[in-house]
């Protein structure tokens, strides 16, 4: 009996999930509490969110390790990502213009197919049991 492969839809709702996963335990101290990044809002990893600076909508940058941060719902869901400031602190704590590059980045496009989606599902688990 063959296998029934796996849908698109599907692998990248499983490598959007581990990814966040990653980003949100990545900055989170012992006991799992991480920071917002554009509020400074303290909480529980799990209580938090992946928050984006370019959209999800823009391949190129969607599972960019350097895009994302942890962001509390307010500042992610209710004003927005909070952009301007997200971009802000990503040229002032990461690196001097990241946004611009992220900015250029997210015009790329770039095609997944389902073995490169089950590479960054398989790198960013691997990423997660090593935090």
């Amino acid at each position: 009996m063959k296998s029934k492969k796996p849908k698109r839809s599907s692998l990248i709702k499983k490598a959007d999930a581990i990814f966040s996963k990653f980003i949100r335990q990545r900055n989170a101290d012992d006991s799992g509490v991480a920071e917002c990044f554009t509020c400074g809002k303290r909480d529980h990893w799990k209580s938090l969110q992946c928050g984006h600076f370019m959209s999800r909508r823009h391949y190129s940058t969607r599972w960019s390790e350097d895009n994302c941060q942890v962001q509390c719902a307010g500042c992610n869901v209710f004003r927005y990502g909070e952009q301007y400031t997200f971009g802000k602190n990503l040229d002032a704590h990461i690196k001097q213009g990241l946004a611009e590059e992220l900015n250029n980045l997210s015009s790329k496009t770039v095609k997944y197919d389902n073995n490169d989606l089950l590479a960054i599902i398989d790198l960013y688990e691997k990423k997660v049991a090593g935090l």
